[in-house]
């Protein structure tokens, strides 16, 4: 991999980066989190905020709404962009974070091995270094509001 690639996410056969999003549902000061099956490809597991591909020719927004329901049965009502992150996996991954304040319907878990709630003050608890860096940038901008 080159300086070059590094500093884009560009794999060094040029691919661009996996386009995903990421999503933070608050209330009362947490956030809600996933362990991850242990049957996963990816940091099978680990405790992590959910999320999902972004499909060729997706809205970030589209894929945001599509994911939440997939994973979570839920309706996003209030979103707010946080960051964009990269991530080395296994390949690159571009992860667009949002937050979801408000959502309609029951949180039902659909895909993780458990689902829990940490408090947003406790970043550590994340295992993945990159959504630790998103709930504090999150904190972050709700200071500046």
């Amino acid at each position: 991999m080159t300086a070059a690639s590094r500093r884009t996410g560009a794999s060094s056969d040029g691919a661009p980066p996996l386009e995903c999003v990421t999503f933070m549902l608050v209330r009362n000061g947490h956030v809600l989190a996933e362990r991850r099956k242990p049957t996963r490809r990816l940091a099978p597991g680990a405790v992590a905020l959910p999320g999902g591909h972004v499909d060729p020719g997706e809205a970030l927004e589209d894929a945001l709404q599509r994911e939440l329901q997939e994973e979570l049965g839920v309706v996003a009502e209030r979103t707010a962009y946080v960051c964009t992150l990269l991530h080395r996996a296994e390949e690159w991954r571009k992860l667009h974070y949002f937050a979801v304040e408000r959502w309609r319907g029951d949180i039902l878990n659909q895909e993780a091995e458990a689902l829990l709630w940490i408090p947003l003050d406790e970043p550590g608890a994340l295992e993945i270094d990159v959504d630790r860096t998103a709930v504090a940038e999150y904190m972050r901008l709700l200071r500046i509001e």
